[in-house]
């Protein structure tokens, strides 16, 4: 049979169309890759507040009020202290041992603070939570994040029947210096701290950032995104967001997987290189920086709260009872862990 004569015009038509389909598709492909997380978040009404979550929101709301006020950090270092104080006094009623990590930075001791959950073995992996406590500037910090530092307070308490008990250590750590000037800086308090962890060979599973934890919409068109994320996710700002850079995937993943599965509450999740805006903005970034898994929990702050690093983030803007909400999946998610 013969062959019917095919031009090389139509060979090089065909190859320039094979080659702008794997022009779009690699990128699409990639970007699917990214952003795709297990499970569904949830998508029905809020159930009602039990009566555990309700009692927890007036706690959040008591932390969230003592801790940020007014503006802490080190260009307000009275209010600081204070702040730190009322961390530490709550976690020692709580019956731990708090542990102090103090370093010199602007010309001041600032801290750390650190509460351990051991585990049964003394050979278990670990598993890091960590908020920072300092507040931006001359704002208050009620959200960004009194909300992180308040959540990650009420996990403590909540948490504190797992001493000894535990498959897994946990780590629940307060930090200093995450705002500007000291953001991504060795003076960072999560940098501090990544940095001797690393040094210390600890077998670590990951890290978990609580960051602007408290501040959620139902209003069509609240939540916003750097691009091209907004062709992927939801423009109703009433979720939680488990963010991370590509390395940590996996870890990713597997949070949003285990959230969904506990949390009757909506939620989305992904990872994006970390030069894309807001990936790394917080202190997560330290330890994936030290080549630990690692991510970051948050409603999103400046793609969404409308009062982010302003005078205007007081405690009055936090919705405690979605924050309640939150905390009470994370704590399931924590004692459920999938080590």
């Amino acid at each position: 049979m013969k062959m019917p004569d095919v031009s090389s015009d139509t060979v090089t038509r065909v190859t320039g169309f094979g080659f702008l389909l794997l022009l779009f598709a690699l990128p699409i492909g990639l970007f699917v890759w990214m952003t795709a997380v297990p499970g569904q978040s949830y998508p029905g009404p809020l159930p009602p507040l039990t009566s555990d979550q309700s009692r927890l929101a007036g706690s959040l709301k008591a932390d969230v009020t003592a801790i940020a006020s007014k503006p802490h950090n080190v260009q307000h270092p009275i209010a600081l202290d204070a702040a730190a104080r009322h961390v530490e006094q709550e976690l020692e009623a709580a019956g731990y041992a708090v542990q102090r990590q103090a370093y010199e930075a602007g010309g001041r001791l600032v801290r750390n603070i650190e509460v351990v959950i051991q585990p049964t073995s003394s050979s278990a992996r670990t598993l890091i939570f960590g908020a920072h406590y300092d507040s931006a500037g001359n704002s208050p910090g009620a959200n960004d994040n009194g909300s992180g530092a308040a959540a990650l307070l009420a996990l403590a308490r909540r948490m504190s029947d797992l001493r000894s008990r535990s498959p897994i250590r946990i780590r629940l750590v307060f930090f200093v210096n995450e705002e500007p000037p000291f953001f991504q800086t060795a003076k960072m308090g999560s940098a501090v701290y990544a940095k001797r962890l690393r040094q210390s060979g600890e077998d670590v599973l990951g890290m978990m950032s609580l960051e602007t934890l408290g501040y959620y919409s139902d209003e069509p068109g609240s939540q916003h995104y750097p691009f091209p994320l907004g062709l992927r996710y939801p423009t109703t700002g009433n979720f939680v967001a488990f963010v991370g850079a590509l390395p940590s995937r996996s870890f990713v993943r597997k949070t949003v997987a285990a959230f969904r599965k506990e949390a009757p509450f909506p939620s989305v999740g992904g990872t994006a290189p970390g030069t894309l805006p807001g990936i790394g903005w917080s202190d997560h970034w330290s330890f994936a920086r030290e080549g630990f898994p690692a991510l970051m929990v948050t409603d999103t702050a400046p793609f969404r709260y409308p009062h982010y690093h302003s005078s205007r983030d007081t405690p009055d803007k936090v919705d405690y009872q979605r924050l309640a909400r939150v905390v009470s999946g994370l704590e399931a998610l924590i004692r459920r862990w999938p080590s």
